[in-house]
């Protein structure tokens, strides 16, 4: 079964459209697992909580490797075996996003991360992303009324808005084509209400997969 990976800026809504897909998936009869990065596992989970601690001063490269850490345990803990179990594996950020923060964001060498994201992924590809388009701005106001920032969030608006050019052109056929490691890219418009995306997002799933959703 797939490898499903939601993609997009602060604010898209990954981890809303995530668990409705997933409530889709299941009431279809299908197994589903639903992961995130950074985390998933507990080496993963405790990474996450000191990279997303406001608290926290890492350094760019410090950065990348942590979530590479994790992701090189949930891959071969978590995504292998539900895989390999039949399960259709939705995961809530997967390497583009670390192409888009820590590449493009914080200015890392791309060749350097992807020698580490390949090393991380252990040959795992998704079989589709689908990427959450959404303007900037939109998303930096939606992740403001959750609450407090954590400290992705509370980097400055040009950080931000670079992650959010980044993102635009993964979704072009030209940057597709040079990246094969990252499978299939459907981009969906994450505007308007959940239930709007969500019709969206699976409309994106049957037309990429042969899979009913």
């Amino acid at each position: 079964m797939p490898l499903i990976v939601l993609e997009g800026p602060e604010g898209a809504g990954k981890t809303t459209q995530l668990a409705r897909l997933a409530e889709r998936l299941t009431a279809e009869g299908k197994k589903v697992v639903s992961l995130r990065e950074p985390g998933g596992t507990l080496l993963g989970d405790s990474i996450r909580a000191v990279l997303l601690d406001p608290a926290q001063h890492i350094d760019a490269a410090a950065e990348a490797l942590l979530f590479m850490a994790s992701r090189a345990q949930l891959v071969e803990w978590e995504i292998k075996p539900a895989l390999a179990s039949g399960a259709v594996v939705l995961l809530d950020r997967f390497f583009l996003s670390t192409y888009a923060y820590q590449v493009r964001g914080r200015g890392l060498d791309e060749k350097g991360v992807i020698a580490a994201n390949k090393l991380a992924t252990a040959g795992v590809k998704p079989d589709l992303t689908i990427l959450l388009s959404l303007p900037v701005e939109e998303g930096l106001a939606r992740a403001q009324k959750r609450g407090a920032k954590d400290r992705i969030e509370q980097a400055e608006s040009a950080f931000h808005q670079r992650v959010g050019g980044a993102f635009k052109e993964f979704a072009g056929a030209a940057w597709q084509k040079k990246h094969p490691e990252a499978g299939p890219i459907a981009t969906v418009d994450a505007t308007g209400s959940v239930d709007d995306v969500h019709a969206r997002v699976i409309a994106a799933v049957k037309t990429a997969l042969s899979i009913r959703a």
